[in-house]
């Protein structure tokens, strides 16, 4: 293991991040939205009995994957690597409002495997929207702006392209939004929080 990422088990501390950028679908719980068992500086009130989803979700930092100084809280971001589908790419799901461009040290990560996978970041904003923006960070410094059903494209040296999904995946958009709507209907919105 690299001299710089933790050589010992590493807790969580006051870092309670993920309680609120990721969601949970037992606890009715969207993304960015605090959890309702979230303890004043950190921790969970239900940390004996939380779903197994919390039980088992371990960011990169905790892993080991990161340095020590590079705890979510700190960095404003959770940095994960995730598979979906046949695809694996690394994912940076901001906590606060442009972290990752105020953020050298979530640029440098981005950097170390953008060559390898891509890397996402979900930008920090109304997790309804489903046409909230995110990046996608690949080789040889190509950059994918998405926001809805268009993309805009950067290359060094070349000017930027935009596209639009084809008709088949708009359509096949609009359905996944319908499906994810329902899914999240009933859950815990912002202003639920006591």
């Amino acid at each position: 293991m690299n001299s710089e990422h933790a050589p010992h088990a590493r807790s969580c501390g006051a870092c309670s991040l993920c309680c609120t950028v990721l969601r949970v679908d037992e606890l009715k719980k969207l993304g960015g939205v605090s959890c309702k068992h979230q303890c004043e500086g950190g921790g969970c009130a239900i940390h004996a009995t939380r779903p197994s989803i919390c039980r088992a979700y371990k960011c990169l930092w905790l892993s080991g994957g990161l340095t020590d100084d590079d705890r979510p809280d700190s960095l404003g971001a959770i940095v994960d690597i995730l598979t979906v589908g046949a695809e694996t790419r690394v994912s940076i799901q901001e906590a606060t409002p442009n972290a990752f461009d105020r953020s050298p040290r979530l640029q440098e990560i981005a950097a170390q495997y953008r060559d390898a996978m891509p890397v996402r970041i979900v930008e920090h904003g109304n997790f309804l929207d489903p046409d909230r923006p995110y990046r996608v960070l690949l080789g040889d410094s190509e950059e994918h702006r998405v926001r809805g059903q268009w993309t805009t494209v950067l290359r060094p040296g070349s000017e930027p392209e935009r596209r639009r999904l084809s008709a088949f995946e708009r359509l096949a958009r609009r359905i996944a939004v319908w499906i994810r709507s329902r899914k999240i209907s009933g859950m815990q919105r912002p202003e639920d929080r006591s």
